[in-house]
């Protein structure tokens, strides 16, 4: 289907509205927080009120070889803040979606039927998928009922442009995952060109978590003591809807936020799982949590504050693409948009009672605390670390047939670039060949989680030296701070077409910083 650039928003008007911002808030542009912070409106209530919840898990319909999901992507009203009514998209209407859960060389199906009011895609955030299911921003699913799209422009790019490769569909789409990947802790969320950010913001994420024979035999804690949990930052206007800076609040027409946020959007409010800073029982005992940032915008550095007797309370078991070789132990863990951390915590060193907070670090007031654990029972845990936990083919640079540097910066006016080219699905900016093993070297001029779609890669060098104590295992984001240098390599397998990469700051996602990956036979 041919598609212009306005075809890319959709025609229907939005549900909400965006935050109408008083002048005086600060500029938060320090080493603690990047970005600009947006202040709620209403009452916060206290920390630790709520009961931490974790997301359903989705139940399919099977067959010999495949599972088979349904989801409707629809707007609801939730009780996020005690006694306030919000609206959120969610998928099935939820926030976050539901759990799905995929195991390892199993195919997975998703149908998903669109009854929002505006167009969307669904990206397998870690996803090894062929390119027809990935989620490009451009293959859009129309709302039930909605049998046209229209253009539109971006700063810098003209009204008129078109993607003649853009496949769109009416009301549902379904997405096709064979899941020839390891075990590890996915997510799928919105990732529709120009509105990644504001749809996000309003619900569309949740959790994805792949299964394999290796992680299955390992003594790890389980069921009720494996626990994800996804971390966003909200604001809440007066009326206690979901505030957010957007130049177009029915999300139709013009993408972008207010100038004061192209910087990225934080929010004043931490959620977990969907809840202001939850409270979560827990027995004296190891607990696996599968921690994702799906902020915006927003950094975290993670610790346990008291620490436990000894130190080290965060030990690290999986990275975004699954399992380490062995664990690392953390004081604290330092998670950018979009990364996950699979981290074990053992509660029996702290005593029956105690009261353990998990804070970040670099955060400031309401921004600094992000749930608490009551240690509320001895019990029995049959769970323990083994000194291996995985076997990890590590990329041998030798074989790399090319080298690329990938620039990310800023061209001012509120755009953001990729080599200073902004965001155009008509170009095919990198070129690479199935099987072709490559080494990248990001460099940036601000704080930039870089995602590439199709395939996980290994960090080689951060900024000439080793890599950083949380850049182990397999990643498919990782961040690039200002004036560094990150060099990775990466082996692209199985599947041919047209990819992505980008930046996961999702205001400069939206604001052009967008490159394609065409892999060729």
């Amino acid at each position: 289907m041919t598609l212009s650039r306005r075809g890319f928003l959709g025609l229907l008007g939005g549900v909400g509205a965006a935050a109408t911002l008083g002048a005086g808030v600060p500029w938060l542009a320090s080493p603690v927080e990047i970005g600009r912070l947006l202040r709620s409106r209403i009452p916060l209530p206290a920390p630790f009120a709520v009961p931490l919840p974790v997301p359903p898990v989705l139940r399919p319909r099977t067959d010999a070889t495949t599972d088979y999901y349904e989801i409707t992507q629809r707007a609801a009203v939730h009780e996020i803040l005690p006694g306030v009514r919000t609206e959120i998209w969610g998928y099935d209407g939820q926030f976050p979606g539901p759990t799905i859960v995929s195991r390892s060389g199993r195919r997975t199906v998703v149908q998903h039927e669109n009854r929002l009011p505006v167009p969307t895609v669904v990206h397998l955030h870690g996803g090894h998928t062929p390119a027809e299911s990935d989620g490009y921003p451009t293959d859009l699913i129309l709302p039930v009922g909605q049998d046209h799209a229209m253009s539109h422009s971006m700063p810098g790019m003209g009204m008129g442009m078109t993607d003649h490769r853009a496949v769109v569909t009416k009301g549902t789409r379904t997405y096709e995952y064979p899941m020839h990947q390891r075990a590890a802790t996915l997510w799928y969320h919105d990732h529709r060109m120009d509105f990644t950010g504001a749809s996000v913001w309003r619900g569309l994420a949740g959790f994805h978590l792949v299964q394999d024979d290796e992680e299955a035999a390992l003594p790890l804690p389980h069921t009720e003591r494996d626990i994800p949990l996804m971390l966003t930052d909200r604001a809440f206007d007066a009326d206690g809807s979901l505030a957010y800076p957007s130049l177009d609040p029915t999300l139709q027409d013009k993408p972008g936020v207010e100038a004061a946020y192209g910087e990225g959007v934080l929010g004043d409010v931490i959620l977990v799982n969907g809840a202001p800073w939850p409270q979560a029982e827990v027995d004296a005992a190891r607990y696996r949590f599968r921690m994702l940032n799906a902020s915006n915008a927003r950094r975290y550095r993670l610790a346990l504050d008291p620490p436990p007797p000894g130190g080290a309370g965060l030990v690290q078991i999986g990275s975004d693409g699954g399992l380490l070789a062995q664990a690392i132990a953390h004081d604290e863990v330092e998670i950018a948009p979009a990364e996950r951390f699979d981290v074990v915590i053992d509660f029996s060193r702290y005593r029956v009672g105690d009261r353990v907070r998990l804070v970040n670090r670099l955060g400031s007031d309401t921004t600094a605390n992000v749930m608490q654990f009551v240690i509320a029972r001895t019990a029995r845990d049959d769970s323990h670390l083994p000194d291996q936990l995985s076997r990890i083919e590590m990329l041998d640079p030798a074989k790399a047939t090319v080298t690329r540097d990938v620039v990310f910066r800023t061209s001012g006016g509120g755009m953001w670039t990729v080599n200073g080219q902004p965001f155009d699905p008509n170009r095919a900016d990198t070129i690479a060949r199935l099987g072709a093993t490559e080494i990248w070297r990001f460099t940036t001029d601000f704080h930039h989680p870089v995602h590439i779609h199709h395939s996980p890669f290994q960090v080689l060098t951060r900024n000439g030296r080793s890599p950083g104590r949380y850049d182990s295992g397999w990643k498919d984001t990782v961040i690039v701070e200002p004036a560094g240098q990150l060099s990775v390599i990466i082996r692209f397998d199985e599947y041919a077409g047209r990819f992505l990469y980008h930046c996961h700051n999702l205001e400069h996602e939206d604001m052009a910083m967008m490159a394609n990956l065409e892999i060729q036979p």
